[in-house]
């Protein structure tokens, strides 16, 4: 088939690159998000999507938005039989669904129907699911809710950050995206609608929503750090000041500590949680690069009873 290929982030680029390698197929194009502000300088830089597309020369296409009349006069000259997505980031209009005979299939990174929306892997990571995986699906107009093709299960490991999940996901989806192209030219594969039980909403992570609240379970607190590593990013306060939380661990023979309370050893940071305490293993302090915890609370002398959180 003649694809034409939308995705803009690191995480999409596996998958090009299995499309590419594939040679059953012919990326005539791919469409990502224009070039963005990026690093101290805040000069524009092309998507992860577009500098790969380049390498291989590849035409590439950056709408504004996808309802341009530049960009879809331009897909309709290409005449792509079908347009695999990944985390492209903005939302197809009818009119660009219409352009490709076969579609715009999605890979998304969750066992659909759970976990519809942005940010799948955060939320299957905070809500403690112990398997999760990617689905291929039809676009329609509705998030997230086209019939399926594929999917492939993915085991959640206990120190899983959402950066190392969805690390394997991508290149675990890449295959089962080629897989589906060519399913779809051969005819072997037929989308199956999503069944109506099982539907979770995996709305963007906030920044309030990365907040640690420390009267919750060490469980829950760990699930939030790992859910929000690399980004939003966890975070706490600490003498009014922002402190992100990069790695913790929960310690179930520890229950010494209130909610919050800090204990700080010669080369241990603990913290006190609605159950057992948790250890701080690297933080980031507000305007500093992240350090290990016992290097952070040296520098900033912890006193006995001070807290995180207030």
């Amino acid at each position: 088939m003649k694809l034409v290929f939308a995705g803009t982030p690191e995480v999409a680029v596996p998958a090009l690159d299995a499309l590419i390698a594939s040679g059953r197929h012919e990326v005539a194009a791919v469409v990502t998000r224009p070039d963005a502000p990026a690093g101290r300088g805040r000069r524009l830089v092309a998507s992860p999507v577009a500098e790969r597309a380049q390498e291989a020369g590849i035409e590439v296409l950056k709408p504004a938005k996808p309802r341009d009349p530049d960009f879809l006069e331009r897909l309709r000259e290409i005449a792509p039989d079908c347009c695999p997505v990944v985390a492209y980031g903005a939302l197809l209009p009818r009119v660009a669904l219409d352009v490709p005979a076969r579609g715009w299939v999605n890979l998304h990174f969750s066992l659909l129907p759970a976990w519809r929306g942005a940010a799948p892997v955060q939320h299957a990571l905070m809500a403690g699911d112990e398997i999760t995986g990617a689905s291929t699906f039809l676009i329609e107009e509705g998030l997230d809710s086209g019939p399926v093709y594929g999917t492939v299960t993915e085991t959640v490991r206990p120190t899983d950050t959402s950066g190392d999940l969805l690390t394997r996901l991508a290149f675990a989806g890449a295959g089962l995206l080629a897989a589906t192209m060519d399913g779809i030219e051969d005819g072997s594969l037929e989308a199956v609608p999503q069944p109506g039980e099982g539907v979770t909403l995996a709305p963007k992570i906030t920044v309030e929503d990365a907040r640690v609240d420390w009267t919750a379970p060490a469980l829950r607190v760990d699930r939030v750090v790992r859910g929000c590593t690399p980004a939003p990013g966890a975070w706490t306060t600490f003498r009014g000041e922002r402190l992100k939380l990069v790695q913790a661990v929960p310690l179930a023979d520890r229950r010494d500590l209130a909610p919050g309370q800090l204990a700080a050893g010669k080369n241990n940071v603990y913290v006190g949680t609605g159950s057992h305490a948790v250890e701080l293993l690297w933080v980031q302090a507000q305007g500093k690069k992240p350090m290990q915890a016992a290097d952070w609370a040296r520098g900033a002398r912890i006193t006995e009873g001070e807290r995180v959180g207030d």
